[in-house]
């Protein structure tokens, strides 16, 4: 393996289910209004919800889990590339794993799985990336490895990572606004009472030198809390256990007054962010994914990024919500569990709040010497323009402190050698000028990022990793083997041309190999939904 210097983010098992949540009903009441405080009839706190996890995913009295009214962007699947014609691939980073988890609740459910980016479920899992060295030029390290192709042994993968440092960005506190959705449609006991809970996980994270803001949506907006000190977690958690809902959903105006809120109480130098909890199920004003996304794109220069939860099943609107966090600087997770919000809000704190790197960028330049033909699995909707690699005025995707970003190459290896006319000019290129080198690497890693206080053009920063005959292995890492089987498992649910020999029983078979030290069981947990979804299937 090679890498160019991890730290492990924790996470928990999010195989929980919600019913901790009906003892939060009694979401009738008028759109968005505080009433008096829910009794926590069940005795929430966090050890009793913890004991909750595992249950099983049932779907809210007198509902069929047949998903008719959720809206999914499925992109239309990249196929293979000629490295002679296309030497490069670019595409912007992607941090999001909203897909893993919806899934998870799909299969759960014993629904065939919408909106599957394989991308998400990949980057749902912790590697061990070597992380970077205190004190290092780059806030991530890079790393890659080659082994043959688990699903068409004619083929090779190549998986290539990159580790953002765990270190804070700043000291200087947190300026968070929670955008709450209140509408009549967040009406169910795994909407509005488990977006209360996740939320007070959240708020126990913060102290005296953060502070929190809460805006609810409906018919119409209100401003439930203004720039409340952190510490205060009681008030906090009174505020968000009183909610109730009802009304039509108006989430454009409550965007608008969150960032208005969200600037009026800017900290110069901290971390200042949007966080929006809703169904995604927009009805009045703007609320096509196109309309919501120039609202949010007027607001993404102003230094307050935004962070999106799904939650809810039956008229989930994936779209939107992947739209608002790609176009806003910001990530998009969904909650199917109270375990699932402890992981997101919690064990993955720093990821989810602070950003480290802002617009990572990956242009990976194939070598036509030894792979012939090449596909990004995944990505799809996150392809760029070759010549945007180096346009610092275009918007990419943002790592949080913690992250990782994991993307798969699969590679035909090249039938030719060197003397093959690779039908390009090769300008700038390494592997191709004019004709095919000597060199035996199989590609070169670009990255582009920017500091996250780099808004001016040319503030931007590349760094490049090489990837030798050497990253080739016969014996790929458990990491390797996990995360291919998990990018196998994308192949199937997807049903991509490319599948090849893929299968339910290699994909079960190679995961449970590599679960290595799995101390949050997510890797265990994985297996048994490849049991679950070959029931599904």
């Amino acid at each position: 393996m090679i890498s160019a210097p991890r730290t492990t983010r924790a996470s928990w098992s999010a195989a929980a289910m919600l019913a901790a949540a009906l003892a939060l009903t009694g979401c009738t009441a008028d759109a968005g209004g505080e009433a008096e405080p829910a009794v926590d009839a069940a005795g929430f706190p966090a050890p009793a919800l913890e004991s909750l996890r595992g249950a099983d995913v049932a779907p809210p009295s007198g509902r069929e889990p047949d998903g008719s009214g959720e809206e999914y962007d499925d992109s239309t699947e990249t196929p293979f590339q000629d490295v002679a014609t296309s030497p490069l691939s670019t595409f912007s980073a992607d941090v999001d794993t909203a897909s893993y988890s919806n899934l998870r609740r799909q299969v759960n459910q014993g629904v065939a799985p919408e909106g599957v980016r394989i991308e998400e479920l990949v980057n749902y899992f912790d590697y061990d990336y070597p992380a970077p060295a205190p004190g290092a030029e780059h806030p991530f390290s890079m790393t890659a490895q080659v082994a043959t192709a688990p699903w068409n042994p004619e083929h090779q993968l190549a998986m290539v990572g990159v580790q953002a440092t765990e270190a804070i960005p700043t000291s200087e506190g947190n300026n968070i606004v929670f955008l709450l959705d209140v509408s009549g449609s967040m009406d169910e006991p795994n909407k509005l009472p488990l977006l209360a809970e996740s939320f007070a996980l959240l708020v126990e994270q913060l102290d005296e030198d953060d502070r929190v803001s809460i805006v609810t949506y409906a018919g119409d907006n209100r401003v439930v809390a203004d720039s409340v000190p952190g510490s205060e977690h009681g008030v906090l958690v009174d505020h968000l256990r009183s909610l109730r809902a009802g009304g039509s959903t108006g989430g454009a105006d409550g965007l608008r007054t969150a960032y208005e809120l969200a600037e009026e109480n800017f900290v110069e130098g901290g971390n200042n962010r949007v966080i929006l909890a809703t169904d995604g199920d927009f009805n009045v004003g703007p609320s096509t994914p196109e309309e919501l996304t120039d609202l949010i794109e007027a607001e993404r220069e102003s230094g307050i990024y935004v962070s999106v939860l799904g939650f809810g099943m039956y008229n989930l609107k994936d779209s939107t919500m992947e739209a608002i966090a790609d176009h806003g600087n910001g990530n998009y997770a969904y909650i199917d569990t109270l375990a699932e919000a402890r992981k997101v809000l919690v064990d993955e704190f720093g990821s989810t709040m602070f950003v480290v790197a802002k617009d990572l960028k990956l242009q990976v330049e194939l070598n036509p010497a030894t792979v012939s033909s090449y596909r990004l699995i995944g990505y799809d909707n996150r392809r760029l323009e070759d010549a945007e690699f180096d346009d610092d005025t275009k918007d990419a995707g943002d790592v949080g402190a913690g992250h990782a970003v994991t993307a798969f190459y699969e590679l035909v290896p090249a039938g030719g050698g060197p003397g093959t006319d690779p039908g390009s000019d090769g300008d700038d290129l390494k592997y191709t000028e004019r004709e095919v080198g000597t060199s035996d690497d199989f590609m070169t890693v670009h990255v582009r990022y920017k500091t996250p206080d780099g808004d001016e053009p040319g503030t931007s920063t590349e760094v490049e990793l090489p990837v030798g005959a050497d990253a080739f292995t016969s014996a790929p890492t458990a990491d390797f083997v996990f995360a291919s089987a998990v990018a196998e498992l994308g192949l199937i649910a997807t049903a991509s041309e490319y599948r090849a020999d893929a299968s339910l029983d290699a994909v079960r078979e190679r995961a449970s190999s590599a679960l290595g030290r799995d101390p949050y069981g997510l890797r265990a947990e994985f297996v048994d939904l490849v049991d679950a979804y070959r029931r599904v299937a």
